[in-house]
């Protein structure tokens, strides 16, 4: 399969595909300044904790590119600007986290070798990001049979990653290991990324694809077809529970209850080790109107709001392993983990 990435450094600029568009249209964006990327973040034109964390380094890096202000002042605005975008994917702040390492040797040095060691910085973020991801594939198609129907929930695929894919880095594994594999994708309301973005993703590949609501995954875990659970996540805490797009609790349960391996799969970036489980993971609570509306069309009656948790933790207890760029890691996670 080609390659696809979702987002790039060219001519410094960082250029992303804007996810809000899609399936319709391609429409990509040349962003020059950390508040535009940052921007970008908060309102989804880029998703999916690993791309996030790409667009991050790239953030920090643009801020290097305008003249003026001091290197120190520079990286610190950047910084707060970008963490301040989304509260819940690890890799965010991950991404901050090592532009700040990559800054402090040279912070005292001429400001175009600065800017130089940011981009190059940035750029080996993303690239580390998709040989991650390509790891996770070789080690997540083990775990999938020939002929398996595999249930997805959001899009933890290209598309939210610097490229290949996550969860949907599994699928592409097992295809290219010579599986036949076919795919359910949950719709994943209400931002529809299952059947606007995973769906984009799989037709592209030409790997078979269908949509289902959410309220279905009940139904079709229980009927037997499905083989095998496998989503992303935005941030797993060190004794394993993860979590990710709202929807994922209840998936992880019926599929308990039903006799069916549920996986998560993501780069251990996404592992926040200074939180001892679940409990602490910060969840982004979102607008209502993304509930209300579909596309800038009311679906509720005019005044009544809704309630809109971006995400929900899956305790460690309903994960059959936490694929990694590492292994398929298997209870207790609390070591497993770390090892």
């Amino acid at each position: 399969m080609d390659l696809f990435r979702p987002l790039y450094w060219k001519s410094g600029k960082l250029v992303l595909l804007d996810q809000r568009e899609l399936p319709g249209r391609e429409v990509w964006r040349e962003l020059e300044t950390p508040a535009e990327v940052a921007f970008a973040i908060r309102s989804m034109q880029v998703r999916g904790a690993p791309a996030i964390g790409a667009a991050a380094g790239f953030g920090i890096a643009l801020a290097f590119r305008a003249p003026g202000g001091s290197p120190r002042g520079k990286f610190e605005r950047a910084a707060a600007a970008i963490r301040a975008a989304r509260p819940t994917a690890r890799d965010l702040f991950a991404a901050v986290e090592r532009m700040e390492r990559a800054f402090a040797p040279v912070e005292g040095r001429g400001e175009s070798e600065i800017a130089a060691a940011m981009e190059a910085e940035a750029i080996a973020l993303s690239e580390e990001g998709i040989e991650a991801c390509r790891a996770i594939g070789r080690h997540g198609a083990a775990l999938l049979s020939d002929g398996a129907t595999v249930l997805t929930h959001c899009n933890a695929g290209a598309l939210a990653t610097s490229g290949y894919g996550t969860a949907l880095g599994v699928i592409r594994g097992a295809v290219e290991a010579g599986k036949a594999i076919r795919v359910l994708a949950d719709e994943t309301r209400p931002f529809l990324q299952g059947a606007r973005l995973t769906a984009w993703e799989l037709q592209r590949d030409r790997i078979p694809v269908e949509i289902i609501t959410d309220s279905m995954a009940g139904h079709f875990l229980k009927s037997g077809e499905i083989s095998a659970v496998v989503v992303g996540a935005d941030r797993i805490a060190a004794n394993g529970d993860a979590a990710n797009k709202i929807g994922t609790y209840s998936l992880a349960v019926l599929s308990r209850e039903n006799g069916v391996p549920f996986y998560v799969a993501a780069p251990t970036t996404t592992i926040d080790r200074s939180l001892p489980d679940g409990s602490s993971i910060p969840i982004e609570n979102r607008t209502s109107e993304e509930v209300v509306e579909i596309g800038g069309v009311a679906i509720a009656p005019a005044g009544v709001t809704a309630r809109h948790p971006a995400f929900d933790v899956t305790p460690a207890r309903y994960i059959t392993a936490i694929i990694t760029e590492k292994g398929a890691h298997r209870p207790p996670y609390g070591e497993t983990l770390p090892r």
